[in-house]
């Protein structure tokens, strides 16, 4: 059975939002001296992967990968990140996903960091969707839809054709 999908965007769209993104947080961040990219496992930290390449090529901003590993299933269990707090303490964030739903996998992501002193803390997500449950917002965005809640968004981030659907 075939799985109708609507293109939302396709791989050159998500190369130039990936360039746009990079571009608003090295504008965000241009007296930082280090900003930490934050993404948040699988999609979330391969789109900061791709954010990080961009942002390296446009700025002498020291740019940082963090992987933060959220329990979707279990949120409120604990977050895991592949740096320690004192690595960002008193630095600036953001916080990557591929897609923002509901917020709440975005704001236990939030909730983490928010244990320690941060300079400056902003959200970045390639696709933004307009029912949330929380009151949760992307900072920076390659897209918004207002879309249905038994639509769901599909993003691929990994090989060699990038795509964002609807199904």
């Amino acid at each position: 059975m075939a799985v109708n999908k609507h293109i939302i965007l396709n791989h050159q769209e998500i190369n130039h939002k990936i360039k746009r993104i990079a571009y608003q947080i090295y504008e965000s961040n241009v007296d930082e001296n280090e900003v930490i990219l934050a993404g948040i496992d699988s999609n979330g930290y391969l789109f900061a992967k791709k954010l990080k390449s961009n942002l390296d090529k446009i700025s002498d901003l020291k740019s940082t990968l963090c992987k933060v590993v959220i329990d979707k299933k279990n949120p409120l269990s604990e977050v895991k990140t592949s740096l320690v707090a004192e690595d960002y303490k008193n630095k600036s964030i953001v916080l990557i996903d591929d897609v923002l739903n509901s917020g709440s996998t975005l704001i236990y992501g939030v909730k983490h960091f928010l244990n320690v002193p941060l300079k400056q803390f902003k959200t970045a997500v390639l696709v933004n969707r307009n029912h949330k449950k929380y009151p949760v917002k992307a900072d920076f965005k390659g897209i918004s839809l207002s879309t249905s809640l038994n639509e769901h968004v599909e993003v691929v981030l990994d090989g060699k054709q990038f795509e964002a659907y609807l199904k």
